[in-house]
């Protein structure tokens, strides 16, 4: 082993290989398609010892805390390499727990330690034998970008693109360009078939996704000529389309970026102003809001807004709080600055006359590398959010717990099951296996 001192971590480069075997079709589907229970208490300001990590044993620090306490936990700015693991440790302190084994290696050899530690509680939730691997990757067009929904029924991932240039006449409504929705039928974890999805209805520019009754909830981020809004569709062929929202009491939205859905039936989404910067909008009629939508009475309210760019949206296991990225980093229009949010901000749900209000907002985290785009938690309440190195994962109180390297970065992702992610990466489709106890807090499988 040896030593080096840095700054922070440094990500791996890998070359795109570890396809795995799979049968492939790019058809058209039309003809067939409580708050963190680790903090103190309230009657306490007294600061805890040692942080306190939810992990799937339900113990404090999960599998390899280190017992020493506070200092142990602490991050150093020294690393240690192994490079006969699928893993990299940030915390020197933490003494490497598992035995040589190679079935810790990463499947692509270019990439031999995609998983960082930064606390021993990530290591429950990597399991035995963590890996990831490429399952596709298309040099034609960025096919995997946005929405990410699996459906269980059908083992179906379904997945939006980012804009490709479209010169069909009806693409000068869209600025020339067109998104595609993907869905990939599962038969194992590398064979499926990949066929794209025509509906009966257009979907303008569909982004964010998520699971909704027996199908799916998108993102229509709309274009110069149709409303931008909430459509449903159907997971099942000919994938059917219903509009479920278009308009804010009669007032366009700007693009939906993403979705997700509470228990009580109620649907949330983020509303930034992509669309407009990107050429595809009409000038916005409205600020940057995040919304709740009631399809049972039609209520649709304002519940945040004060972002820059708001974007991904996911509840907390309970429900007690949502988490809401802020992408304001970068615009539609290409400008980055460093000085703008690439922030994950929480809000607790209080409920008040049978209406939720969100209070407490707070910052969460704050992404070192790009921005922390898609936002997802897992059924122990870590929080994991795609941003600019893979997939970065914090504890329920806020902490960078690990982070899951990914050649180009990653702007979303999908639980699927038992452990299994898919992870976006533009032109490439990444899968990764983590413990068979993590899972994903939407569907819990």
């Amino acid at each position: 082993m040896s030593h080096h001192l840095w700054h922070r971590p440094r990500t791996a480069e890998p070359d795109g290989t570890g396809h795995g075997t799979h049968k492939v079709s790019f058809s058209d589907s039309s003809k067939s398609s409580k708050r963190d229970s680790g903090r103190p208490s309230s009657a306490s300001n007294s600061r805890p010892s040692s942080p306190r990590i939810l992990s799937p044993s339900g113990e404090r620090g999960g599998r390899g805390a280190s017992a020493s306490g506070g200092d142990r936990d602490r991050l150093r700015p020294q690393q240690l390499w192994s490079d006969s693991r699928a893993w990299q440790r940030v915390n020197r302190q933490s003494e490497a727990l598992w035995q040589e084994n190679p079935n810790l290696l990463s499947p692509s050899p270019q990439q031999a330690r995609p998983f960082l530690i930064y606390h021993d509680s990530f290591l429950s939730l990597l399991g035995p034998a963590p890996t990831l691997s490429l399952l596709i990757s298309d040099p034609r067009a960025p096919y995997f970008h946005e929405a990410g929904v699996f459906h269980a029924p059908t083992n179906t991932l379904f997945v939006t693109s980012n804009r490709i240039p479209d010169p069909s006449p009806d693409a000068v409504t869209t600025h020339n360009k067109t998104i595609v929705v993907t869905k990939i039928e599962f038969f194992s974890p590398t064979d499926f078939t990949r066929d794209r999805v025509r509906c009966p209805e257009r979907n303008y520019m569909a982004n964010g996704g998520t699971n909704y009754r027996d199908g799916l909830i998108l993102c229509a981020q709309g274009s110069l000529r149709e409303p931008a809004g909430l459509i449903y569709m159907e997971a099942k062929r000919p994938h059917k389309t219903v509009t479920l929202l278009n308009n804010y009491h009669g007032r366009p939205f700007n693009s939906p970026n993403d979705v997700v859905v509470h228990s009580d039936g109620s649907v949330w989404f983020t509303d930034p102003v992509y669309g407009h910067e990107e050429g595809f909008r009409p000038k916005p009629q409205l600020p940057q809001h995040v919304y709740r939508f009631d399809p049972a009475t039609g209520d649709i309210r304002v519940v945040a807004d004060g972002f820059g760019r708001p974007n991904g949206i996911s509840f907390a296991p309970g429900e007690d709080t949502v988490y809401i990225t802020d992408t304001d980093y970068i615009h539609g229009d290409g400008t980055k600055d460093l000085k703008r949010a690439a922030t994950i901000y929480a809000f607790s749900i209080f409920w008040e006359q049978d209406q939720p209000y969100l209070t407490n907002r707070r910052v969460f985290a704050y992404a070192d590398t790009g921005v922390p785009d898609g936002i997802k938690c897992d059924v122990y309440g870590n929080v994991y959010a795609g941003c600019g190195d893979g997939i970065n994962v914090w504890s329920r109180g806020g902490m960078l717990i690990g982070k899951i390297l990914i050649e180009g970065g990653c702007a979303n992702f999908c639980f699927g099951r038992g452990g299994e992610m898919w992870c976006f990466g533009e032109n490439k489709l990444w899968r990764v296996k983590l413990g068979d106890e993590t899972k994903g807090a939407i569907l819990g499988i």
